[in-house]
């Protein structure tokens, strides 16, 4: 049964709650239980409630071996992401395990507190390499739930007792619930932090990421990771084409102006569900403007919703994206901005004595 409120769910990105058919998973059908019989007689609840699961994987660094992107290998703390960013590629990922990408993904949420016991085992293994672990790639490591099971803060204190080198990628100010932890792995050359900046409206924040902290809260948190000498980088993604890319010089200059030395751009990415889903979304809050935006997109995607295919799926092509990399050089050049990338060290790194480290979390 789909679930669906008109003309907005308040609160959420996603407007529609339903079972895609791209595994061939059928819609779920009334089974005559009364919950059925309740939502027939009075409709969908009006206010939807975070649910939490919490699972117990067998691993939890992924390996990957993707020719276009900077990791070979990531954590995710957690499944789903409350945030509710309506144009999260993640999204489809819920999808594998028969859940919605729309409000499933935003809603039914998975934490998984054995995490920093399967990094060090991991890490403990005779034949493991170190190299950068990217964690906030697929959801956010600081979304609302990580106040309660602290995942991410255990990940990272494993991180820096193995002297193993970490990315962050975040839209959340809670990172700096760990700034203790993020002082002390940028002394060693160990951790770079991306926080991901929109737009500037709080309004038009509020409708994309309707969870997320409000704009000014991330472009404080960059502010304070600078003064604390943690490696700070912006990424203003993902630009939307008539929605947000009016931001793109404003944030490049405001956060050149507080001393952020890297900052970034990604294109909107549609890949599978998210594409209807941000569709809906248009039609809800920008009606106005829909086929507009969706036109342009295209336009920078070969004429398709999105492009999968390796390397051209993260550098759109066309006019659009010719003239949002020009005024993004531009932008960059007028705040003074010229370091693009951090090194880090992965020659610190210290197998973990397995029973000892074990005993500390």
């Amino acid at each position: 049964m789909e679930r669906r409120l008109d003309p907005a769910v308040p609160g959420r990105g996603a407007q529609s709650g339903s079972v895609p058919d791209r595994f061939g998973l059928a819609q779920r059908e009334q089974d005559g239980d009364w919950r059925d019989y309740m939502e027939i007689l009075d409709g969908p609840p009006v206010k939807l409630r975070t649910t939490v699961t919490e699972e117990h994987p067998k691993t939890i660094l992924t390996f990957n071996q993707s020719p276009d992107i900077g990791f070979d290998r990531s954590i995710n703390a957690y499944r789903g992401c409350e945030h509710g960013c309506i144009y999260c590629f993640a999204r489809p990922t819920h999808a594998f395990h028969d859940l919605s990408p729309g409000l499933d993904f935003e809603t039914r949420l998975f934490a998984k507190p054995n995490a920093a016991q399967l990094l060090c085992e991991t890490l403990a293994r005779p034949r493991y390499k170190p190299k950068p672990i990217a964690m906030g790639t697929n959801t956010d490591p600081y979304q609302p739930i990580e106040g309660r099971y602290r995942i991410t803060r255990s990940l990272l204190e494993v991180c820096l007792a193995t002297r193993h080198p970490v990315t962050i990628t975040t839209k959340s100010d809670r990172v700096l619930k760990d700034l203790d932890l993020l002082t002390e792995l940028a002394r060693l050359d160990l951790i770079a932090v991306a926080i991901s900046v929109t737009t500037l409206d709080t309004r038009l924040s509020g409708l994309l990421e309707p969870r997320a902290p409000a704009p000014g809260k991330r472009l404080a948190a960059l502010k304070s990771l600078v003064e604390a000498k943690v490696p700070a980088h912006c990424s203003i993604a993902p630009i939307i084409p008539a929605i947000t890319d009016e931001f793109m010089e404003d944030i490049v200059s405001r956060i050149g102006a507080i001393g952020v030395r890297s900052v970034g751009w990604i294109p909107l990415r549609l890949p599978h569900e998210v594409a209807p889903l941000f569709r809906e979304w248009l039609s809800v809050h920008f009606p106005d403007r829909g086929d507009k935006v969706m036109a342009i997109v295209r336009s920078m995607r070969g004429g398709r919703d999105n492009d999968p295919d390796f390397f051209t799926r993260m550098k759109p092509s066309g006019v659009w994206a010719d003239l949002f990399r020009a005024r993004f050089r531009i932008a960059k050049k007028r705040a003074g901005i010229e370091m693009n990338r951090f090194q880090l060290d992965i020659g610190k790194f210290v197998t973990p004595s397995l029973d000892g480290q074990l005993q500390l979390l």
